[in-house]
């Protein structure tokens, strides 16, 4: 059985670039690849679902791409069932029971997310949910709001003739949204997060221990925010 924190972290993935891999018969396997600057990343990962991982993580010589697979459980079979409908990715009916952490948001941004930023004119948030419908992201915007008071809009983008939409997350939820995920950004997704956050060390035991240290960082955002947009 999975931890919560892996059933977090799984999540996370789902909502983003993970993808799990069905042995056509009762088991599916989680497979993670991500390109060599994001080699940190992989690791973690692999750290955190190591007991079910035979091979540690590997470098291919030709895209230098870093990969590890997991092995086939019925665990992975269950969240496969609940993300896929066929080979299609799908918004699992009850996934306001599965969105229960930060770091399921953290991780679905460093897998789906960019950062918009102009030095001293604006910032902002964008998610991208190509996969999933107009409802479904709705759903998923509803979840940011509700459980996480991180009010955001939907853009829909034009790509090869069709349109796809994608959460923008402007001045009024994303200070909200970058303390929800700076404990857990990794070094190689600071390109993501503002310059002025990169600066802070933030850890989750520092955000149970130094409560000062979120109302200082609140304050930077907060200051930040009024010299944006």
């Amino acid at each position: 059985m999975f931890s919560q924190r892996q059933k977090d972290i799984l999540v996370g993935l789902l909502l983003g670039d993970g993808s799990l891999e069905f042995d056509k018969c009762k088991a599916s396997r989680l497979q993670v690849k991500q390109a060599e600057e994001k080699k940190e990343y992989v690791l973690w990962l692999y750290q955190c679902f190591s007991e079910v991982v035979k091979t540690s993580p590997k470098q291919r010589m030709d895209t230098k791409q870093w990969y590890f697979g997991t092995r086939y459980t019925k665990e992975f079979e269950k969240f496969r069932k609940l993300f896929y409908l066929g080979r299609k990715r799908i918004l699992p009916s009850i996934i306001n029971d599965l969105i229960l952490s930060s770091l399921t948001i953290a991780i679905w941004y460093m897998d789906d997310g960019r950062l918009d930023y102009r030095a001293k004119s604006h910032y902002a948030y964008i998610i991208s949910t190509d996969s999933f419908s107009v409802a479904e992201v709705q759903k998923l915007q509803s979840i940011l709001l509700k459980k996480f008071f991180v009010p955001s809009t939907m853009h829909m983008s034009l790509c090869r003739g069709k349109r796809y939409p994608k959460i923008y997350i402007g001045k009024d939820g994303r200070d909200n949204f970058l303390k929800i995920i700076l404990p857990h950004i990794l070094e190689c997704f600071y390109y993501k997060i503002p310059p002025f956050a990169r600066k802070i060390t933030l850890t989750p035991q520092r955000l149970h221990a130094e409560p000062q240290s979120i109302l200082r960082l609140g304050d930077d955002i907060v200051r930040s925010s009024q010299r944006c947009e």
